[in-house]
């Protein structure tokens, strides 16, 4: 295998077998079960990494069903994504993903920073409901609920929310262990139509988990919840801040063995 013929070909891995295609990536049907949650704006903090900033203490807990996705197939899954604003920009901070399926895994990890992982999450109508559940292994990590199209809701409005920007924290270790890369990452939802949208009386339950640690941002009370169907392209990102090539890094990296001994002195 040639020099020249790696470096063309290689986009994914394993680079003779890669786990996921190439994109544009085209969701079908695509479903969400979205409940918004006032919580503790302290845990919050810890959690929204800098230049993104804060707007209000909450959170919405996700359940997406993909029964048809260019690429990756029928999964689903499951997770917290956060209200943020960037430079005035209103977005959303994507917190933790759990889904089961592997090429979506491996692809969201590796192209945009997705910070997925492996749980079983599901989403039906139980009669008159609808439910999303989480489980990791046995262990279950949430349990959300919604009356089954009670209201219906403006498509025009729930097209624009899913127009707006999401941001990623990317990261990918070098082989001595330490970030390679570590960067945050801008993407948009693209070529959407909102089949449909409701609303409806509903509920969340979180439970502690040591490797899925969604119970950290607890509970304080549920403000909304809202079904959507629709279908969209899942775009590619851009790079808005590097972490490892930010002024202050750049700064300490051009300090002498002298000036980094006395400043952590002071």
């Amino acid at each position: 295998m040639k020099h020249e013929f790696v470096r063309t070909n290689a986009f994914a891995m394993p680079l003779t077998n890669p786990a996921f295609p190439s994109g544009p990536y085209r969701f079908v049907n695509r479903e969400y079960f979205i409940i918004q949650y006032r919580t503790d704006p302290e845990a919050l903090r810890r959690i929204v990494p800098e230049p993104l900033e804060l707007t209000q203490p909450v959170v919405n807990y996700e359940f997406i069903r993909m029964p048809d996705s260019t690429g990756f197939g029928d999964y689903t899954e499951s997770g917290q994504v956060i209200p943020v604003s960037y430079q005035g920009e209103a977005g959303s901070f994507v917190h933790q993903m759990y889904l089961n399926d592997h090429p979506p895994i491996a692809g969201g990890r590796e192209l945009w920073g997705f910070p997925k992982k492996l749980a079983q999450p599901k989403l039906a109508v139980e009669i008159d409901t609808l439910v999303g559940t989480l489980n990791y292994g046995s262990v279950r990590i949430a349990t959300g609920t919604m009356g089954y199209k009670h209201r219906a809701l403006d498509v025009a409005v729930e097209t624009r929310k899913l127009a707006a920007p999401n941001f990623l924290l990317k990261i990918i270790p070098h082989v001595d262990g330490t970030a390679r890369i570590c960067e945050l990452v801008r993407f948009h939802l693209e070529d959407i139509t909102v089949k449909g949208a409701w609303t409806g009386p509903a509920a969340l339950d979180l439970y502690s988990h040591a490797l899925a640690p969604v119970a950290e941002l607890p509970v304080l009370q549920v403000l909304s919840a809202k079904h959507v169907i629709a279908d969209l392209t899942l775009g590619l990102g851009s790079v808005v801040h590097d972490y490892l090539h930010s002024p202050a890094i750049a700064r300490w990296r051009g300090a002498d063995a002298g000036d980094l001994v006395e400043a952590s002195a002071g």
